[in-house]
């Protein structure tokens, strides 16, 4: 992947820090180049409207905030049947890149963290990034 394949994806949220009424949004920049497999993944869900009414089910002050979990159970089962094959880690797990979640080598499905901090401990566990926050990162 050449770095022009590089796209902008805004995420709208509502009722932030389980706020009904409070909006904010984030833009990722996807990088295919760092991890094409994953960086295409990402780009099925959008395709897919997979993000459509998902939740941050999972946020670790100073680590990280995890979503990808689809509120459709029938849906949830489709895509956890798909798991990818690892990318190499290209770049590291610093503030505001996003990474997909695994279960060990190779697992990787639809879920995804974006980094508080300084995580680049997770490089060399295969957690690839494939993009990052260009803006809002204090929405996330």
């Amino acid at each position: 992947a050449a770095e022009s394949d590089q796209y902008l994806v805004k995420f709208d949220l509502a009722n932030l820090d389980g706020k009904k009424g409070e909006y904010g949004s984030f833009t990722l920049e996807i990088h295919p180049e760092w991890a094409p497999l994953g960086a295409e993944r990402f780009k099925e869900m959008l395709d897919e409207s997979f993000f459509k009414g998902i939740r941050f089910f999972r946020v670790i002050d100073g680590f990280m905030a995890q979503f990808g979990i689809h509120g459709k159970p029938a849906e949830a089962a489709k895509w956890r049947e798909r798991q990818l094959q690892d990318d190499p880690v290209v770049e590291s797990n610093t503030r505001g890149m996003i990474s997909f979640a695994t279960s060990g080598p190779n697992s990787r499905t639809t879920q995804m963290f974006i980094n508080f901090g300084d995580n680049s401990n997770l490089d060399g566990m295969g957690f690839s990034p494939f993009g990052k926050v260009v803006d809002g990162m204090d929405v996330v």
